[in-house]
C-alpha cells in the first residue's frame, strides 16, 4: 500500500493494521491496510479484501449507532478509507465480554477468576453467557503489548477522570447492547468487542471500528446452546480462528518464537472468513472494489476539499 502525502497534511502514523493522516490538526484519514495481526505481531502476508471489509462494516455499523453516542465518522470516500474528526484519545480499550471465551477463558481456566478487578462466577464452562456482560478494559500500548487494567487503575493513574469513566462505561455498554440487537437480527449472536473513545471540548466521541472481525467476536446463534450442552465448540465469526492456528503452530508473540508459514491457500481460508463476517453481519453480498494508489488518492483528497470548503 502507497504512502501518500496531503495537501494541509500535518502527521502521519503506520499501525499494526492502519495507516492514519493527520490533516490540518482537525481530520484522520484512516485507510485500512490488507495486513493482518495477531498477538500484537503483524504476520508477514496480506489479506486480500481484509481493509475493505473492516472499513464498511465499521462505516455500516458507526451510522447504526450514532443515536447512542457521537462518533468521529465523517464520511468513507474509498472502499479502505475513513475520514473523520481527530480526537485527544483515551490510552485505553474498553473490552466488553457477554460470554467466557478467549482471553477471559484463558485467564479463567488458568485458575484466576479475577480479570481487571472483577470477578468471574464460579463453575462457568468455556463460552458460557455471563450473568451480565462484563467491562474488562486493557491499556492501549503504542508499542509491546496491550495489558489488561481495572476501572479503579484508569481513574488512578489519571487516564480518564471519575466523570468521564462513567461515561465511557454507559456508552460501552449500550453500544455492547445495541450490537448484540443487530447481531441477533442476523442469527448472531455478539460474544464480545472493544470500544475506542476520545475527546473534543467537553464532547467525547467514539472513535475508530466497531464491531468488525478484528474488534469483535460472533457466534452462530444456530445451534448455540446445543453445542454448550454436548461441550462442543462454537461455530464462531472472528479473527480467533487466526490466533488458534498460531497457538497451534507454537505462536503467541513471543520472544524467540516464529510465525508460521502463511501459504496461499491458508491466506485463500482467512480472506473467505472475513468476507463471510461482512455478509453475514452485513447482511449483503460483499462487493470486492479495488482501486488503484492513484484512485484512492484522487477520491480522499475530493473528500478533503469538501471538508474544507
Amino acid at each position: 500500500m502507497a504512502t501518500f502525502n496531503f495537501t494541509g497534511q500535518t502527521n502521519f502514523y503506520s499501525g499494526k493494521v492502519r495507516d492514519v493522516y493527520t490533516i490540518a490538526d482537525q481530520w484522520l484519514v484512516m485507510i485500512a491496510s490488507n495486513r493482518i495481526s495477531a498477538f500484537d505481531v503483524i504476520l508477514p502476508k496480506a489479506i486480500p479484501y481484509k481493509g475493505q471489509v473492516l472499513n464498511q462494516i465499521a462505516a455500516y455499523m458507526l451510522k447504526a449507532t450514532e443515536d447512542i453516542c457521537p462518533n468521529w465518522l465523517l464520511s468513507a470516500p474509498a472502499p479502505n478509507t475513513a475520514i473523520g474528526k481527530k480526537c485527544i484519545p483515551y490510552k485505553v480499550e474498553m473490552v466488553i465480554r457477554g460470554n467466557l471465551t478467549g482471553h477471559a477463558w484463558r485467564t479463567y481456566h488458568g485458575g484466576n477468576t479475577t480479570l481487571c478487578g472483577i470477578t468471574m462466577p464460579d463453575g462457568m464452562k468455556e463460552n458460557d453467557f455471563f450473568p451480565e456482560p462484563i467491562i474488562t478494559p486493557s491499556t492501549k500500548a503504542t508499542v509491546g503489548h496491550d495489558e489488561d487494567i481495572s476501572k479503579e487503575d484508569i481513574i488512578k493513574k489519571g487516564i480518564a477522570t471519575e466523570a468521564d469513566y462513567a461515561v465511557l462505561e454507559k456508552y460501552t455498554q449500550e453500544l455492547f447492547e445495541r450490537g448484540k440487537q443487530l447481531a441477533a437480527k442476523q442469527e448472531l449472536i455478539l460474544v464480545d468487542t472493544k470500544y475506542e473513545f476520545g475527546k473534543i471540548d467537553d464532547t467525547i466521541y467514539l472513535m475508530d471500528e466497531i464491531h468488525t472481525p478484528d474488534s469483535s467476536r460472533y457466534f452462530y446463534a444456530d445451534g448455540y446452546e446445543e453445542r454448550q450442552a454436548k461441550g462442543e465448540r462454537q461455530k464462531q465469526l472472528s479473527k480467533e480462528f487466526v490466533r488458534e492456528w498460531l497457538i497451534e503452530n507454537n505462536f503467541m508473540g513471543k520472544q524467540g518464537q516464529v510465525v508460521p508459514e502463511m501459504t496461499d491457500e491458508w491466506i485463500s481460508v482467512i480472506s473467505n472468513r472475513y468476507i463471510e463476517l461482512y455478509e453475514k453481519v452485513i447482511g449483503e453480498k460483499f462487493v470486492p472494489e479495488i482501486l488503484s494508489d492513484d484512485e484512492t488518492f484522487n477520491r480522499i483528497n475530493a473528500a478533503l476539499r469538501v471538508l474544507s470548503l
